[in-house]
Order: C-alpha cells, then sequence, then structure tokens
C-alpha cells in the first residue's frame, strides 16, 4: 500500500503516555470492539461469555465518572505508525466526502484518538483488550495501535491494507452514525423481544460497517490508486479471521449462531467485497436483505 509521501489528517489526537494506567473495566462496543477480549480470554482462561456480557456498550449509556476531557496533540513526525493511521484516516475523509453529498448529506469528519492501555471516551472507559471502536456520544475513532501487532501476530492478517480496514470500518460507523443508522438500530435493539434479536441487529450494523470500508477502498483507490495488486486479499484476510464464528470456534471449541454480534467470516468479507467491487453505498443494505 502506497501511502508513505502523501497527506495525512489534522484529525487524529495522540493520548498515548498519558498516564491512564491499565484500566480493569472493558468498555466500549460496536466496530471491532469485543474481538481481542475473546484472545485475552484464552490466554487467561477467563470464559469470554462472562466478559463479553459485562462489557458496556459505546452506543450505550457512559458510566459514571469523568467524562473524556483530555485533549491529546499530535502524533511525533518521526512515528511511522501513527503516520500511517493518519495518512488512512484523510482518504477516509477525502472520500466520505464525495460519497454523502450525491446521497443528500453532508459528512463531518471524525476524530482518531490514539490511546495505550485504557481510554477516557464519552462511552465510558475503555481498555486496549476491546480493540479499536467508535463512539456516537463524542465522534471519535478510538484504536490502540497494539491491536495492529494482534492482526498480525494472533490473527494471521497482516500487512497495511489489512490495518487500513480496521480503521475503515470504523469510520464506517461513524457514517452510519451520521445517516442516523446506528440511532434507529439501538431503538430497534432496546425494542427487541430477545438478546438473540437484539444480536442480529448488531450483526447486520457491523456487516454494513464492512461494506462501507470496502466503499472507502474502491473510491480511495480510482482517486489516488495506492493498493498494490494482491493487497486487497489482506482486508479480506482480516475480515475472515475476525468473524464470530472463527473466534468462537477458537475461544470455546463450538459456535453459538444467537450469539453472534459481528457476522461469519464468510458474511463480513461477502460484504466487504460488496462494497470494494461496488463503490456504492446504496449495496451495503444489510437491513434490506433476508440473506446476509
Amino acid at each position: 500500500m502506497q501511502w508513505q509521501d502523501r497527506e495525512g489528517s489534522a484529525n487524529v489526537e495522540d493520548r498515548r503516555g498519558s498516564g491512564m494506567g491499565r484500566s480493569l473495566v472493558i468498555g466500549g462496543g460496536g466496530g471491532l470492539a469485543t474481538l481481542v477480549v475473546l484472545v485475552v480470554c484464552l490466554v487467561t482462561g477467563i470464559d469470554p461469555g462472562q466478559v463479553l456480557q459485562s462489557a458496556p456498550s459505546a452506543s450505550g449509556p457512559p458510566m459514571n465518572g469523568p467524562t473524556a476531557s483530555t485533549e491529546g496533540g499530535a502524533p511525533p513526525a518521526n512515528d511511522e505508525q501513527a503516520r500511517f493511521v493518519s495518512v488512512v484516516l484523510k482518504d477516509t475523509e477525502d472520500a466520505w466526502h464525495q460519497i454523502l453529498p450525491p446521497l443528500g448529506h453532508e459528512y463531518t469528519n471524525p476524530h482518531l484518538v490514539l490511546f495505550s492501555d485504557s481510554v477516557d471516551s464519552a462511552c465510558g472507559m475503555a481498555s486496549a483488550a476491546v480493540g479499536p471502536f467508535y463512539c456516537p456520544r463524542d465522534s471519535k475513532v478510538y484504536l490502540d495501535m497494539s491491536f495492529f501487532r494482534e492482526l498480525d501476530q494472533r490473527f494471521g492478517a497482516p500487512g497495511d491494507f489489512a490495518r487500513a480496514y480496521v480503521i475503515a470500518h470504523e469510520v464506517g460507523h461513524h457514517v452510519q452514525n451520521l445517516l442516523g443508522i446506528s440511532t434507529k438500530v439501538e431503538e430497534r435493539q432496546q425494542a427487541a423481544g430477545s438478546k438473540a434479536e437484539a444480536n442480529q441487529y448488531s450483526v447486520r450494523l457491523e456487516l454494513q460497517a464492512d461494506c462501507f470500508a470496502g466503499v472507502w477502498g474502491h473510491h480511495a483507490n480510482q482517486e489516488k490508486n495506492f493498493i498494490d495488486p494482491g493487497e486487497v486479499d489482506e482486508a479480506l484476510k482480516a475480515a475472515a479471521a475476525i468473524g464470530d464464528d472463527r473466534l468462537q470456534k477458537e475461544a470455546q471449541g463450538y459456535v453459538v449462531p444467537d450469539s453472534f454480534t459481528h457476522g461469519t467470516s464468510e458474511q463480513r468479507v461477502r460484504w466487504f467485497r460488496t462494497g470494494f467491487e461496488s463503490g456504492d453505498p446504496n449495496a451495503c443494505d444489510t437491513f434490506g436483505t433476508r440473506s446476509l
């Protein structure tokens, strides 16, 4: 992925080393938020179900305590990983500023917060164990870059475009927030008659964010031609690696479809590919289709 000589975003906050320390609370939701939790449970022997049931949702009410008020500065210029994140974020800004207006919507840029160990967001305190997440209450993406290491070493999905997919997926949740989709899903989840029904809405939300990530990739590559041959496979491999079925199989030896919140590996790959090949957000209607 050709990114080294391209412009970065000014909307990156660096809160690494802020001295907040490690939090024992696992917070945040949406996006890839609960995925690394399963890996941590595998290592520690903790029951993943107990951890995930206790994790607050980024779209839910904030936890007690101070709200997010710690504003970080820009990352240092010589930080290559932070520079990469900044460039990808700028790519998403450029793409969505072009994509949404013809559909009757304006795009406003989210901020992306880099943190280490734990972070205080408007959706509550979150530890690095939750992975990247988007908080609709402050329109910010939160990223501990140690997740990139997990993506490479534990999930077997290395490469720049795999990492770009992670960022683009969280920005996809921001697009959903701007379009009012996130609010409608939250309302439907609250009115759902069962946890399994509520989970189905979460799956459709996550798969749409995967599709929106693909839409970004389509437009960004058309405009800037930065994707090298074969790199799309990196994103597809990352999407497959973090499917609910694969993660549950690894964590507990069997899968429980009613507990899925992000979709299967096959579904995540298919919806990302749908967005990437079409470049059309209208093709990402995961709520209007019976078959995911």
